[in-house]
């Protein structure tokens, strides 16, 4: 059976610090971490409707909508590559 998803070799390297600026998206993505929509090859992507109705209830100013959209996107398009690297 093939596995999809993270495992714990990927997170076995130095610790990595979040900057304050990066916070809030980061806790979005860790949020967002059982919300993978997964195909025949596995994950595709972030399950965006989910992830949209978090970011309604952070109450966000457009911009910084905006801005945390583009930021999780670029999260995901790396962790997918990681994801599929293997």
């Amino acid at each position: 059976m093939q596995r999809s998803g993270f495992t714990a070799e990927d997170f076995a390297s130095d610790p990595v610090d979040v900057l304050p600026d990066n916070e809030d998206v980061y806790v979005l993505f860790e949020e967002m971490g059982t919300q993978w929509r997964v195909g025949m090859n596995g994950p595709t992507g972030l399950d965006y409707n989910v992830m949209y109705h978090k970011m309604d209830r952070m109450r966000l100013p457009e911009d910084e909508y905006r801005v945390m959209e583009m930021d999780i996107r670029v999260m995901e398009s790396h962790a997918l590559a990681a994801m599929h690297r293997k």
